[in-house]
């Protein structure tokens, strides 16, 4: 990686913790603290957020019947997560200790806090928790991608890609032979 590179990834590192520091001033001001994982908020919050929740039916009677008729076809797709989570789980079991990759931890992509909101009613708890499997899953996915990529065939594409996983930045430049024989040698 050539020097400026180098520096703009320490500029990007050095936003990131500016960001969380950010954030972390705005979860304050929300009234609310990590406890083991866990978001607690204040009881007078608690209690702003409960006056704030829709009953189930007047949620259901103020949807969009093009809402209410699309929703099985949203919940449809809970077959095709489960089958790629499975699969997902089965590849990198089987075959990340053959290449010795270290394993992407599930419990890691997946976070299911959103139920804990006092303002939310059940309805709109279980899409906040569908939801959180379906993006957590894709995130879990592209680790798992990612870092097989990584073994396999850590080389950039020559498009610019509209998201990239982590490891890719160490990737060797597109069409740079002599840097990504002589990073990773003969792949095999």
């Amino acid at each position: 990686m050539n020097e400026n590179v180098g520096r703009l990834h320490e500029q990007i590192k050095t936003l990131q913790i500016e960001l969380d520091a950010e954030l972390a001033i705005i979860r304050n001001q929300l009234n609310y603290r990590l406890e083991g994982g866990r978001a607690r908020f204040e009881e007078e919050m608690l209690r702003a957020h409960r006056a704030l929740r829709i009953g189930v039916a007047k949620y259901v009677v103020n949807a969009s019947p093009l809402v209410i008729l699309t929703a099985p076809v949203i919940y449809s797709m809970i077959v095709p997560f489960a089958l790629l989570d499975l699969f997902l789980t089965v590849y990198q079991l089987i075959c990340f200790p053959i290449y010795g990759i270290e394993r992407v931890k599930r419990s890691d992509y997946f976070i299911f806090d959103r139920a804990h909101l006092a303002y939310l009613n059940i309805v709109e708890k279980i899409n906040c928790a569908y939801c959180s499997y379906g993006n957590g899953l894709m995130a879990y996915a592209s680790e798992i991608a990612g870092r097989t990529e990584q073994y396999w065939c850590p080389i950039k594409h020559a498009r610019k890609a509209i998201s990239t996983h982590e490891h890719y930045s160490q990737f060797a430049e597109f069409g740079d032979a002599k840097s990504f024989r002589k990073k990773y040698g003969n792949v095999d």
